[in-house]
């Protein structure tokens, strides 16, 4: 599984502070370095430990969206946190969740936006690790947003028109 990990400037070489692995739907390795090394880099500090995040057709998410919220359609993306996030063998690395992005959904949300698909992705990979980490947009009065707006820029990236 390919693996990008953003080392902590410290006196002493710190753990990782977010592993990212990116999948197809089937679980097998997606090369997507830019995607991995970009999530890392502008992870909020409490993301520690490591994410998967899964590329699927919109069939998939739309069989995923049905069982898991209800509704019958795909969507661009879901997160599925880890409870309690699974801590491994070596106590500084844990298991936080899967991100699970639609790459239909997420061409097509692209071309709205004008912009590169690979750039949606990285929005929609962001957006889902910060569900994982505990943040929900339809019920923190902005928090969510302002903090992924912020997280975009960190990572050159302008939040797309709501």
């Amino acid at each position: 599984m390919l693996v990008c990990e953003v080392q902590v400037a410290a006196a002493v070489m710190a753990p990782p502070r977010l592993r990212v692995a990116v999948t197809d739907g089937r679980g097998r390795q997606v090369t997507a370095r830019g995607l991995m090394r970009w999530l890392a880099g502008v992870a909020p500090g409490t993301a520690r430990g490591e994410l998967t995040v899964a590329l699927v057709c919109d069939a998939k998410m739309r069989a995923l969206n049905r069982r898991f919220r209800g509704v019958n359609r795909p969507t661009d993306v879901l997160s599925f946190p880890a409870d309690p996030p699974l801590t491994r063998v070596d106590r500084d690395s844990r298991f936080l969740g899967d991100v699970v992005i639609a790459t239909g959904v997420a061409k097509r949300q692209a071309r709205a936006y004008g912009q590169p698909v690979e750039v949606e992705m990285r929005r929609l990979a962001l957006h889902g690790l910060l569900h994982i980490l505990g943040y929900d947009h339809e019920r923190d009065d902005g928090q969510m947003a302002r903090l992924e707006r912020r997280l975009l820029r960190k990572g050159g990236i302008e939040a797309p028109p709501v």
